[in-house]
């Protein structure tokens, strides 16, 4: 896990990005040391594609944003406060620069070891979650998130089939009522909500 984190020993060789997400047109800055950085993965943007936008709310938040695609995109087709956090100090870096880039408005990101240094709570939590750090951090994010979210809120995340989707449903059963919201080559976008209590 400490080498997926601790890349800032990688020369920065910084590109731009170009990719219409959404309807919009949008320009990231990435680097060497961040997830996907010669183009927007396909994961990230099946999510990005498969929300359905009016059940995100009033706010966001990005849990391992990268270099802050996700968040960004809602952030201005929505035009609704994000935060964005990881742990990797250099995706934090590009993602505030790309904040910039993009002329976001009301959107922060910050680093943060999953929630450890979240404060709010936000009607959606969204994340491509870094599986390379482990099957422990990434049952983090997601059972965790529920002490994150308002109520009524949803967390979406996507996961591959060989990732562990199957099994991971089925544990997100025990705290969420979930549901699978698209399915394509093998990514599975889940969609979980905190179970109303009466």
């Amino acid at each position: 896990m400490g080498q997926y984190f601790d890349n800032l020993n990688l020369p920065s060789d910084i590109k731009k990005i170009n990719v219409e997400l959404l309807g919009k047109n949008f320009t990231f800055l990435t680097d060497n040391g961040v997830f996907s950085k010669e183009k927007i993965d396909f994961g990230s943007r099946l999510l990005l594609e498969s929300l359905p936008l009016e059940e995100i709310g009033d706010n966001v938040l990005d849990v391992g944003c990268g270099y802050g695609v996700m968040g960004i995109v809602l952030n201005k087709i929505l035009n609704i406060p994000v935060d964005m956090v990881d742990i990797n100090h250099r995706a934090i870096h590009l993602t505030n620069r790309n904040i910039k880039e993009n002329k976001c408005k009301n959107a922060t990101a910050f680093e943060s070891f999953v929630y450890e240094n979240v404060k709010n709570k936000y009607s959606t939590i969204i994340t491509n979650p870094p599986i390379r750090a482990g099957k422990k951090v990434v049952y983090e994010i997601v059972m965790k998130a529920k002490d994150y979210l308002k109520e009524n809120g949803n967390l979406f995340l996507v996961i591959r089939k060989e990732q562990g989707a199957k099994s991971l449903i089925i544990d997100l059963k025990k705290l969420y009522n979930v549901e699978v919201i698209a399915k394509k080559k093998r990514f599975f976008i889940i969609k979980c909500k905190i179970p109303l209590t009466t």
